[in-house]
């Protein structure tokens, strides 16, 4: 009987890093970022079926960037979480920080013990009721490595990258339209540029409504670039 090959876990751990990031950085990237009235994502998606930013909750948005059939998993997963939540307690101990726990916890296990890692990385955000500092903008790594982002967020391919060029031109009581032209701004960098198609736009609103989540048709994406 032949003896199994030894692989040391440290090397077992960076190869399923390695593998899982690979992945992730073929996927089109997406940003999230406050605005003086919510959040908004705004994601590179030249689909329009495909959905890479969904609403999970009254005010609770879920994005998702790597392998389209493992976050929509973990989409639905929220979903059915956040109702069970709900239903059992009240809809206000719904909250984003409660999710981002369990889908770290999913993406954890998958990551140690899975047959193969989760090639996906997430990010939940919650409106705030009173204002921008109740916003809550959380990124989960495909370890389960749970990041608090307070105002901005890139996820996806050259993500670093991004991140920096959305961070210079951020500043607090942006309005849509400026946050939303820094979104796409910082997704297309210097050297290329990204068709009012291929953007995926939605908002967390504070509306005084119970459903904060907006999406934007191509018709409002359109009219927004060319201001």
């Amino acid at each position: 009987m032949s003896m199994p090959y030894y692989v040391a876990p440290e090397q077992a751990m960076k190869d399923r890093a390695d593998f899982a990031r690979k992945g992730i950085s073929r996927g089109r990237a997406l940003v999230a970022l406050r605005f003086e009235n919510g959040i908004v994502l705004v994601a590179e998606n030249a689909s329009q079926s495909l959905r890479k930013v969904s609403e999970i909750y009254d005010r609770i948005a879920f994005a998702g960037v790597g392998k389209y059939n493992e976050f929509d998993q973990l989409r639905v997963a929220g979903i059915r979480s956040a109702e069970l939540t709900g239903y059992q307690y009240s809809r206000d101990d719904v909250d984003a920080r409660g999710l981002a726990n369990d889908y770290a916890q999913l993406l954890g296990n998958s990551f140690t013990h899975g047959m193969k890692p989760m090639e996906v990385e997430i990010l939940v955000a919650e409106v705030g009721i009173d204002g921008g500092r109740d916003d809550q903008i959380f990124h989960i790594m495909y370890d389960g490595t749970v990041i608090d982002r307070p105002d901005t967020c890139a996820l996806g391919g050259e993500s670093d990258a991004i991140a920096t060029r959305l961070q210079e031109g951020f500043g607090e009581g942006l309005s849509l339209v400026d946050a939303i032209k820094l979104g796409v701004s910082a997704l297309s960098g210097s050297d290329k540029e990204i068709p009012a198609s291929s953007l995926e736009i939605a908002l967390l609103e504070r509306n005084g409504g119970r459903r904060c989540f907006r999406r934007l048709e191509p018709s409002e994406v359109d009219a927004v670039l060319q201001e």
